[in-house]
């Protein structure tokens, strides 16, 4: 049976997902791509103008593919909000396992590189990211509420700070080579928020 078009698509978006997490943007050939999705170059320009158009696709799935990922985990009916956080975190960590371009955010490799030479594909990321970072702001809120947080910060401002803990694990984990180096990252950042919502709190004096 023949491949349709709708498949040899979506191959090429795959492709370009793969080829840029282990490649960067700008070393992530047009033949790279196509190699790897194994198809023709006439295919690739069938479907997309310019390797710019392939990345922005790319970054659309891969920004779907995760909100799924996400939204169908267990922890998402846990009745705690904060249990709900923690687990998102531990989630996160679990995903930390082989080489960095397996685990890496795309979306986060990607405006890295291009934050300043592709406004579109920056723009894009972008959205992805806050868009993500946006899912936990519920929960959040949910356990300043109901733990009786409070402070000049916000649940929008905790939610962007996981993200900048997480990518900056990712950076960690390509600069040294280790997913450890991002496992202790993400330890951090559990305790962090276990601190923030439940504080020890002062033991009584004896009389």
């Amino acid at each position: 049976m023949a491949e349709t078009e709708h498949e040899s698509k979506i191959k090429l978006v795959d492709a370009a997902v793969s080829v840029v997490r282990a490649k960067g943007y700008a070393a992530a050939r047009v033949d790279d791509i196509c190699a790897a999705a194994g198809l023709t170059k006439g295919s690739f320009f069938h479907h997309f103008d310019s390797k710019e158009d392939l990345a922005l696709a790319a970054v659309e799935r891969w920004g779907a593919t995760t909100a799924n990922l996400f939204a169908a985990t267990a922890y998402r009916e846990l009745p705690d909000p904060l249990d709900r956080l923690l687990a998102y975190v531990d989630f996160r960590k679990a995903l930390i396992r082989g080489e960095p371009r397996e685990f890496t955010c795309f979306a986060g490799t990607t405006v890295q590189e291009v934050h300043e030479t592709h406004p579109a594909i920056r723009d894009a990321c972008g959205e992805t990211i806050l868009g993500h970072a946006a899912t936990l702001e519920a929960d959040i809120a949910a356990a300043m509420r109901q733990y009786g947080a409070a402070g000049t910060w916000t649940a929008r401002s905790l939610a962007l700070h996981t993200q900048a803990v997480i990518q900056g694990a990712f950076v960690l984990a390509k600069a040294t080579q280790d997913p450890t180096i991002a496992i202790a990252s993400l330890d951090h950042l559990r305790r962090y928020l276990e601190l923030l919502f439940r504080p020890p709190q002062p033991k009584e004096k004896t009389p």
